[in-house]
């Protein structure tokens, strides 16, 4: 059974970082490409962030590129998120999910099969 733990959320003031893991297991990692995507109330899921399976390619959505990194370690099933810099509109429910690599390289929620329960990330200005 495919499972995604995030966790690092939390409450943070406008200017900060947090950091965001994603745990990964039920499956092969090194096989899989993995995304971040948020969403705030009543605004559609978005796209932050997506990894390959290598490391190598790393994709980022506009409003974050130069504050947010995302990373893995393959020997821990782990993906990261480093925030710096958070503004009020960062506020949402960040979700990690995975795609199996063999389908191809995507960044869009759309071709993501598996996915977390979220975490809260609240930046109060």
């Amino acid at each position: 059974q495919v499972q995604l733990v995030e966790s690092g959320g939390g409450l943070v003031q406008v200017g900060g970082s947090l950091r965001l893991s994603c745990i990964v297991s039920g499956l092969k990692f090194d096989d899989v490409n993995v995304g971040w995507f948020r969403q705030a109330p009543g605004k559609e899921r978005e796209r932050v962030a997506c990894i390959n399976w290598t490391g190598l390619s790393v994709t980022y959505s506009d409003s974050v590129k130069g504050r947010f990194t995302i990373s893995r370690d393959n020997t821990k099933n782990t993906v990261f998120l480093q925030m710096n810099a958070l503004a009020p509109e960062d506020t949402a429910m960040y979700y990690c999910a995975a795609q199996n690599a063999w389908k191809g390289y995507y960044c869009d929620r759309n071709k993501y099969t598996d996915w977390g329960q979220g975490t809260q990330v609240t930046v109060s200005s």
